[in-house]
């Protein structure tokens, strides 16, 4: 089985910065993709970046320029650098991850617990 763990989240004033870290353990053979999704109470989860094993990244257009996603592929981390933070920012954040326990077994999808981020005016 494969473990998502994030970490980083906390309290911070708007304009401040938080960096998420996601650490996948277990069996994994390769990581397909990484990603960050938002919640907030009564919203559907949304994609707010995602990074892929060759580097390639997409952003949700409310966060581009302030956060960042990268990857540590010897770690089987990525992370999350929030910049300017806003308000609207609040939410859990979760990380999601597709991944392969073997090389003849089909990717799966695989979720963390999620870590609160909440941005005070």
């Amino acid at each position: 089985q494969v473990q998502l763990v994030e970490s980083g989240g906390g309290l911070v004033q708007a304009g401040g910065s938080l960096r998420l870290s996601c650490a996948a353990s277990g069996n994994i053979f390769n990581t397909n993709a990484m990603n960050w999704y938002r919640q907030t109470p009564g919203k559907q989860r949304e994609l707010v970046a995602a990074i892929t094993s060759g580097g390639m990244t997409n952003y949700a257009d409310s966060v581009k320029g302030r956060f960042t996603i990268s990857e540590d592929n010897a770690k089987n981390t990525v992370y999350l650098q929030m910049n300017s933070l806003k308000p609207e920012d609040t939410a859990v954040y979760y990380c999601n991850a597709v991944i392969r326990g073997t090389s003849f077994t089909a990717p799966k999808v695989y979720w963390g617990r999620g870590t609160q981020v909440t941005v005070s005016s």
